[in-house]
C-alpha cells in the first residue's frame, strides 16, 4: 500500500477481527436512506441484508430472486456512502460454481465491500429462517469457499470471506460444525452457523470452533432466541448482525403513515423531517461544500425557503 493511501474498509474489518478487544455490531441496511440513518446514529459497521435487498429492489420474498448484479449494485452504493465504514454483505450461494463464486468475490471487492458470506444451500435458496431448505454436499460448499479465498488472494484483497452453513435444520449440529471446520480449513476467515436455536448452542459453537471468529445472525422472532450484542460478545462471538434493524421499523412506520393518510387525508409527518431535513440526512451539506470548494455557485443563494 502506498504511503498515505487510505486504508480500505476490508483491511479495517480484518484488523478489527484480529483485535482481541474489538467486537463488530452491524445493523442491517437495505438502501441508501437506511444506510444514511445508521451512519448518522454512529454505527461503525453495516450489514447489507439479502432479504431487505430483495424486498426493496423487487418487492419479493427472500427466495433467491436477486441476482449477482442486483446484489453487487446495491452493495456498491451502500459501501460507498462512507467508504471508511466496513460493509458486510450477503452473497447468498455465490451465484454458481467456482467460476461464478470467484467473479462474485472480485465484484464485491472492487465495489468496496469489506466482507461477505457464502452459504451451502442450493442455487434456488431461501431465507435461513424459513423451513424446507435444501443443501449442497460438503464438497460443493467447500469448493465455493475455496474459490472465494483463492479469488481474494489473486486480487491481493483483504475482503473477509465468511462461511455460512444452513445445515443445522436438516442435518443437525454435528454436521453443521463439521462443515464449518471444513470451510475454515479451506481458508474462510469467519464462521456463520445459521439458525442457532438456543443460547447454549451459541456458546457451544464458539467453544467448538475457537479460536476461529464466529458471526451471530440475530433475526428477532426467527429460529434464534433474542441475544443482545452484549450477550453475544460475552459468549465469544466477534460479529453480530441484525438484518431486520431497518426493515422492521420501516414497515411499521410506513404502514402506519399510509393508514393515516388513507383515513385522514394527511400523513401527519413530524416537523423534524422537512424536505431540508430529509436532504440533510442524505448528504445535502456535503454536496453544498463540494460545490463551493470547486468554485461553483449553484448554492450561492442557499437552500432556505423565503419566510
Amino acid at each position: 500500500m502506498a504511503a498515505g493511501a487510505p486504508i480500505s474498509a476490508a483491511t479495517t474489518l480484518r484488523r478489527r477481527l484480529e483485535d482481541p478487544n474489538d467486537f463488530v455490531i452491524a445493523p442491517g441496511v437495505y438502501d441508501g436512506f437506511s444506510t444514511r440513518i445508521a451512519l448518522s446514529v454512529g454505527f461503525d459497521a453495516l450489514y447489507m441484508t439479502g432479504a431487505g435487498t430483495t424486498a426493496s429492489v423487487h418487492g419479493q420474498a427472500d427466495l433467491g430472486i436477486c441476482t449477482l448484479n442486483d446484489m453487487r449494485a446495491n452493495a456498491e452504493m451502500i459501501a460507498n456512502i462512507n467508504p471508511t465504514v466496513p460493509l458486510i454483505a450477503d452473497a447468498d450461494t455465490g451465484y454458481g460454481g467456482p467460476i461464478m463464486v470467484a467473479r462474485t468475490t472480485q465484484q464485491y471487492a472492487r465495489s468496496g465491500v469489506a466482507g461477505f458470506h457464502i452459504e451451502d444451500q442450493i442455487q434456488t435458496k431461501r431465507c435461513g429462517h424459513l423451513g424446507g431448505k435444501i443443501l449442497v454436499d460438503t464438497e460443493t460448499f467447500v469448493s465455493r469457499i475455496r474459490a472465494a479465498v483463492q479469488a481474494r488472494q489473486r486480487m491481493g484483497s483483504d475482503i473477509v470471506v465468511i462461511a455460512r452453513t444452513d445445515a443445522l435444520q436438516k442435518h443437525g449440529y454435528g454436521e453443521s460444525i463439521a462443515r464449518l471446520k471444513a470451510a475454515r480449513d479451506a481458508g474462510a476467515d469467519v464462521g456463520f452457523l445459521e439458525g442457532i436455536t438456543s443460547k447454549e448452542m451459541a456458546r457451544q459453537a464458539v467453544r467448538d470452533l475457537a479460536p476461529w471468529p464466529l458471526l451471530l445472525n440475530m433475526v428477532e422472532h426467527g429460529a434464534t432466541p433474542s441475544i443482545s450484542s452484549q450477550e453475544a460478545r460475552e459468549m465469544g462471538f466477534k460479529i453480530i448482525i441484525f438484518p431486520f434493524a431497518a426493515l422492521a421499523p420501516a414497515y411499521t412506520a410506513i404502514k402506519a403513515g399510509m393508514e393515516r393518510l388513507k383515513a385522514e387525508g394527511l400523513t401527519g409527518a413530524g416537523k423534524e423531517l422537512s424536505p431540508q431535513g430529509l436532504f440533510r440526512v442524505c448528504g445535502l451539506d456535503e454536496s453544498i461544500r463540494i460545490d463551493e470548494e470547486a468554485g461553483g455557485s449553484s448554492f450561492a443563494e442557499g437552500v432556505e425557503l423565503p419566510k
